[in-house]
């Protein structure tokens, strides 16, 4: 498995107007495509994204904890936000945003994901087989992977086994879904596959049930 990129992090909401309506309006994104199901917001339709599921609420928050955005100019970042916030706001319904200042083509892209779990140093491992490749622990000493220049991140925290997760899933950009999804079927890992007009994906099950895509763009990619 080789993913490429994080091309983005989804999930599931009761109300996805006012989280959409946060993030356009102090994130530096705009709505890249919404569908009578869902809704995809960024700041570049090629780089790191968010996907908001319509979901039957409340949701659990399980293994997620936050995800962090890598900007160029974090005190200009900030001057966007809601008065009195910090590094790190509450978007609602359990989503967590963190503003990293780091050099990037684009700002607003995906910098890392912050995972709760129960044995972060093995998960870190785990996902070693998924294609993610090995990374320097946090800047807190979390271990990490990382995948395309950003990471994902694990922190001690239970992530149980809820009935109705906040987190869909994470998305990696891959050549060729057929090919992972042969690897996947291999492994026993498969959860489904999509054909979508602009994407092929394949959803497999990762560690601690995280679900993780492997997403290939197909020729004519025509989200903007």
């Amino acid at each position: 498995m080789e993913p490429k990129t994080l091309d983005h992090v989804a999930f599931w909401v009761s109300d996805r107007a006012p989280i959409v309506e946060f993030l356009t309006k102090h994130v530096g994104m705009h709505v890249i495509d919404e569908q009578e199901a869902f809704a995809l917001v960024g700041s570049d339709a090629r780089r790191g994204k968010l996907t908001l599921f319509d979901a039957e609420g409340p949701r659990e928050q399980g293994a997620f904890k936050h995800v962090a955005l890598r900007v160029s100019d974090a005190e200009k970042a900030r001057e966007s936000l809601p008065a009195g916030s910090g590094d790190e706001v509450e978007l609602g319904e359990g989503i967590r945003v963190r503003i990293v200042e780091a050099p990037t083509e684009v700002d607003y892209d995906l910098d890392h994901v912050a995972l709760y779990s129960a044995d972060p140093e093995r998960t870190a491992e785990e996902y070693l087989q998924l294609g993610f490749d090995p990374a320097e622990r946090s800047s807190e000493g979390n271990p990490r992977v990382e995948v395309g220049g950003a990471y994902v991140e694990f922190h001690p925290g239970d992530p149980g086994e809820p009935e109705k997760p906040l987190l869909n899933h994470l998305a990696v950009l891959v050549d060729s879904a057929e090919e992972h999804t042969s690897e996947a079927q291999d492994l026993g890992i498969v959860d489904n596959v999509v054909d979508a007009a602009n994407t092929l994906a394949v959803f497999v099950w990762g560690p601690e049930r995280v679900r993780i895509e492997y997403v290939e763009h197909k020729p004519g990619f025509a989200l903007t």
